[in-house]
């Protein structure tokens, strides 16, 4: 048995702070400058995976991003986005 089967079935709790912040993250750059990162066309967050996602936090952003809709949890940002 190894220390990562010790964790199984640990909740993971995510950060609010982040969740914030990535909810109303907006695409600086590119076609879709102005659209939230969670309102991107998954085929464009997945071009991205394949090209190379941006350096630094907006990068780590589009990476949860693209988790976020592979297991269809774009309703959790509904409530969370700006106006």
């Amino acid at each position: 048995m190894t220390d990562d089967d010790n964790n199984f079935g640990t909740p993971v709790v995510p950060d609010p702070h982040y969740l914030l912040k990535l909810a109303r993250m907006k695409m600086p750059f590119g076609k879709y400058a102005g659209r939230y990162l969670v309102d991107l066309p998954e085929s464009y967050v997945i071009w991205f995976s394949h090209k190379g996602f941006p350096p630094g936090e907006l990068g780590d952003m589009l990476r949860a991003v693209l988790e976020i809709k592979a297991n269809g949890l774009e309703y959790l940002f509904t409530s969370l986005k700006g106006n």
